[in-house]
């Protein structure tokens, strides 16, 4: 496939549901760690919606009545990393890439002058066990990445990319040479805030509408066709948006 792609760019992806699924083993391992944390049940109907780590942590003992401080909110952290970990076989029987993940990681990953890594809630450990789970980590420089215990706030989280793409590299990432590519709300708000383009794929529960009303550049029904999303991560580059 002939690839012309801007460079410098700075693709930064994010994972749950985007490029990934992981079935139900998430929420068997949060409410599990809930559990251990602070003896209380996880509510139904907990859901992330593409907060940080941090901010999931927080506003779930929150929702609790539990009060996150005196090191609680890092021991749920702990535990949960602990418990996914322990169901690695399970995430790898039950969860599985998204239709085309791999196929659009490798076409970015062959592209001349072009990084990619992740920008996702996930901590780092469950990021490189999610990823490694279904073969995608390969492509990826989680080197240059952002994650949920960086930042509280999902918006704040570019800036740790630009910045670690900086040391590793040698070379300045900003808003204007980086695409988030994610499937909620957040992440359009995220690519905002940064000055980033935005590719929304609709993989997850975010309707492809409201993803282009909140902004997105381009709306993906998902990532299946390989030359849609590369054109998607490029279009309006040196032009207007556009919105497939």
């Amino acid at each position: 496939m002939n690839i012309n792609l801007p460079t410098p760019l700075l693709v930064l992806w994010d994972i749950d549901h985007t490029l990934l699924d992981c079935g139900t083993v998430n929420r068997r391992a949060y409410a599990a760690a809930f559990r251990r944390a602070t003896g209380v049940e996880l509510a139904d109907g907990w859901r992330f919606d593409g907060r940080t780590e941090l901010a999931a942590a927080t506003e779930a003992l929150r929702a609790h009545d539990l009060d996150p401080g005196d090191g609680l909110r890092d021991t749920f952290m702990d535990l949960v990393v602990a418990e996914l970990q322990d169901r690695a076989a399970e995430l790898a029987a039950e969860g599985g890439a998204l239709p085309g993940a791999r196929e659009a990681l490798a076409a970015v990953a062959a592209a001349p002058g072009v990084r990619q890594s992740v920008l996702t809630g996930n901590v780092p450990a469950l990021a490189l066990l999610k990823l490694s789970a279904f073969g995608l980590s390969e492509y990826l420089d989680l080197r240059l990445g952002a994650y949920g215990d960086d930042a509280y706030e999902r918006s704040d989280l570019p800036a740790h990319a630009f910045a670690r793409a900086e040391r590793v590299l040698g070379r300045r990432y900003q808003g204007r040479n980086a695409v988030i590519v994610g499937d909620t709300l957040r992440d359009v708000a995220t690519a905002r805030a940064a000055g980033a383009r935005c590719v929304a794929v609709a993989t997850g529960t975010v309707p492809a509408r409201e993803l282009a009303e909140a902004g997105a550049d381009a709306v993906l029904a998902d990532l299946t066709d390989t030359a849609a999303v590369l054109a998607a991560l490029t279009a309006g580059a040196e032009g207007s948006p556009e919105r497939p």
